[in-house]
């Protein structure tokens, strides 16, 4: 079991740390243009081939989902958070 443990989890950490600055270029994007889908979809082929290379079940799944998503959405409000500083310091 806690071989299986270290591989998810280090799966999980990569897809979130992956989406940070896939989701900062999201927010920069127009909304449904080529890019926005491109940035929001551009790091799913890689987590499902080291998904499949370190031999993790389905299960996995959803949690690498829900980590790519709070990637995208942390590196989107880190990038909003950043502009509006520095509007409001000028």
């Amino acid at each position: 079991m806690q071989h299986y443990i270290i591989p998810a989890a280090g799966l999980t950490v990569f897809s979130f740390i992956c989406n940070l600055p896939l989701g900062r270029w999201r927010s920069t994007v127009k909304k449904f243009s080529v890019n926005w889908f491109l940035a929001v979809h551009l790091s799913i082929p890689l987590i499902i081939f080291l998904r499949l290379k370190l031999g993790l079940s389905a299960w996995d799944i959803p949690l690498n989902l829900a980590a790519a998503v709070a990637g995208q959405f942390v590196g989107g409000s880190a990038w909003y958070r950043e502009g509006r500083s520095r509007s409001t310091n000028v």
